[in-house]
């Protein structure tokens, strides 16, 4: 089944893109984001420019960005218990009682490294100014596709953010 629309017209911010384009799956049609937010990073536009982009799209005077997305699932005992689909980001984070936690990295069925830590960021370019910037993470041009993996208080040296090809296979 196709797309049921040409474009979809998102009010709101950066959290309202994100969450618009989970509620696509894998129907992904074109967003046309009018800010009415505080960051804005994803929607281009503001109310203020609302009549002359909504013209600009009805003479065919636009382009399309093309942005990276994935898909997150959890399994457990050999069944899938979860699957996302995401723009931004996804994370593993120690929960109560709050101790440092060992995350193994697998990348395409091999074993990669493991991170030792309070939690991992992965995430897309689009969310390498999210989450991933804030704990020191890197800023990835939105043109690569790429993911980015930031551990979160890792507990060596050695631990630091890897940049990686996104057409691999990654588990944790």
């Amino acid at each position: 089944r196709g797309p049921s629309a040409d474009l979809a017209i998102v009010l709101g911010g950066d959290g309202t893109i994100l969450r618009t384009a989970r509620w696509m799956g894998y129907e992904q049609v074109p967003v046309l984001g009018f800010n009415l937010g505080t960051l804005g990073f994803l929607a281009d536009f503001s109310s203020a420019e609302a009549e002359l982009a909504l013209d600009d799209i009805a003479s065919g005077q636009f382009r399309f960005v093309d942005h990276l997305m994935f898909e997150t699932e959890i399994i457990r005992d050999g069944a899938t218990i979860r699957r996302e689909l995401g723009l931004n980001e996804t994370s593993i984070l120690a929960g109560p009682p709050f101790s440092m936690i060992d995350i193994c990295m697998f990348v395409d069925d091999e074993i990669a490294t493991t991170y030792r830590s309070d939690g991992l960021i992965v995430s897309t370019p689009v969310g390498s100014t999210a989450y991933n910037l804030s704990a020191g993470g890197p800023i990835v041009r939105k043109d690569l596709d790429a993911f980015v993996f930031t551990p979160l208080n890792p507990h060596t040296l050695t631990n630091r953010t890897v940049v990686d090809s996104a057409d691999r296979t990654y588990e944790l």
